[in-house]
């Protein structure tokens, strides 16, 4: 593609040098970029693409996108000058693929928990249904329910990366339908900029990531952009319950249909007379049209919710419900979403990392605990992350679990031991029979091997399906189902 093709529509503050050349690619890093590539200068927390202009023109770059002139820099390479980088990569990036996800029924998830399980349910719904439907979030992405997970880098890829991929999923793989999580930082940073979302679908609004977006209206705002940016015909569909609900459904545009979904408050999808067992959950699913018995492999209130999210999409896109149905209640659930790794105990590995999704897991574990049986919860936090969560996650799990052990969870550049201080000044009491303290994650999910009786339920929160510790200098192979199997060898599933 001609360069004066792919910036016509962009409003650019300036042309510096311009030469019509051939762009081939796109690149932000100046160590990867190939002949031929524009090379974008991103701004960001830690670095300034700017000052690695030269190294990607020594390694091919054909022309340079940024925010002001590169000085000092080969005089024959135009430079295309925008506002922001950051936001305007998207739509080179779009432009570049020629509008992937326009010959495409994208869906977008959004919210702080349950994304990724949402994907898989839609996912399982659309193959039910004999149609092929991608995947792209936190895992990866992936073409088929039955395929292999292939590395996407962030929960949403970069906007080149996810072009590119959108133009793969549709021109070499035929493949029509496409389910995404998008995360608040790519909304923020505009990373979906030119995606055209026919459908977009909230689980809910906890805290999370305020590290970055400071206030939960701040969150908000990032979230809503997704529902904001629906255009006529498309649907948004809301949790009735979610404290943001309302808000959310406030910001939709006219002309995008809504839908609602819940337990507690009136929706056009519900589930009633809810029932949690060893085996899953069971509930009577009501629509304003019809009512019918649920019977789920996958356990707690968030897999009802995530399960009336995935239905009432299938709902707005006109796909039976007996269909969507038959579906859900085949699916034996998500890696590292409530995964039970052993029997006796019941071991349980979850991503659970904020006070809500805690909260939920361990209310979770709570119902399918037996009466003479303990709740015993691992967990620790995030360095680098929203400490202010860490006091909130330890009162939680106090309140809720019989016995707890704090940990690390990806310490980073922070102290592990700071980490748990912060987690521990959210407890009313340190007694020794009932918290423990591990900073060493390895001995801590050891240490349960003499916590735990074999009527105990164990949660082992935080990574879920991650198989990696990030320590201050290095990261080291880690996943919390491997440790857990070779602790409860004698159980495992």
């Amino acid at each position: 593609m001609k360069l004066d093709e792919l910036i016509e529509h962009l409003g650019y503050k300036d042309l510096i040098n311009f030469k019509n050349v051939e762009i081939s690619g796109i690149s932000y890093n100046s160590k990867t970029t190939k002949k031929g590539d524009i090379f974008v200068c991103l701004t960001g927390e830690y670095t300034d693409g700017h000052k690695y202009a030269q190294d990607a023109i020594n390694n091919g770059a054909a022309a340079l996108f940024t925010e002001h002139q590169v000085d000092g820099i080969d005089k024959k390479i135009p430079q295309v000058v925008v506002k922001s980088t950051r936001h305007r990569i998207a739509d080179i990036a779009d432009r570049f693929y020629s509008s992937p996800s326009r010959g495409i029924n994208l869906i977008g998830i959004t919210g702080t928990n349950g994304k990724t399980t949402v994907t898989h349910l839609i996912q399982k719904i659309f193959e039910q249904n004999n149609q092929k439907c991608a995947l792209i979030g936190t895992l990866g992405y992936k073409l088929s329910s039955n395929g292999e997970y292939r590395d996407a880098k962030h929960t949403t890829p970069q906007a080149p990366e996810l072009q590119a991929t959108l133009r793969m999923i549709k021109d070499v793989e035929k493949i029509d339908n496409v389910v995404m999580e998008v995360s608040s930082h790519a909304l923020e940073q505009n990373r979906v900029g030119g995606c055209c979302f026919d459908g977009a679908i909230l689980t809910n609004l906890t805290q999370d990531h305020l590290d970055y977006h400071i206030t939960m209206d701040n969150y908000f705002e990032a979230k809503a952009l997704l529902f904001k940016g629906l255009q006529d015909g498309a649907y948004a569909v809301i949790n009735k319950d979610d404290e943001y609900g309302d808000r959310f459904l406030s910001v939709v545009p006219e002309g995008v249909r809504t839908y609602t979904y819940g337990v507690k408050n009136s929706a056009d999808v519900m589930a009633k007379d809810i029932n949690f067992s060893l085996n899953g959950a069971e509930f009577r699913l009501v629509t304003k049209d019809c009512e019918y018995p649920v019977n789920l492999h996958m356990n707690g209130m968030f897999s009802v919710y995530n399960v009336l999210a995935a239905i009432t999409g299938a709902l707005a896109m006109g796909i039976d419900l007996k269909i969507a149905l038959k579906a859900l209640e085949n699916v034996k659930g998500v890696a590292g979403r409530f995964e039970v790794v052993a029997k006796k105990p019941l071991v349980i590995v979850d991503y659970a990392h904020t006070p809500d999704g805690l909260e939920n897991v361990l209310k979770s574990a709570r119902e399918i605990t037996p009466k003479e049986g303990k709740l015993i919860c691992l967990f620790g936090c995030g360095g680098d992350r929203d400490a202010t969560k860490r006091p909130k996650m330890g009162a939680i799990a106090e309140k809720i679990a019989d016995k707890i052990v704090i940990t690390s969870d990806n310490p980073r550049s922070e102290d592990p031991q700071q980490i748990i201080t912060d987690i521990i000044a959210g407890l009313k009491s340190v007694n020794p029979d009932k918290v423990t303290v591990e900073p060493d994650r390895g001995q801590a999910i050891a240490l349960l091997k003499t916590l735990a009786d074999n009527n105990d339920v164990v949660v082992i929160a935080g990574k879920g399906h991650e198989d990696y510790q990030i320590l201050k200098d290095k990261t080291i192979h880690f996943d919390d189902r491997e440790e857990a199997r070779k602790v409860f060898e004698g159980s495992v599933i």
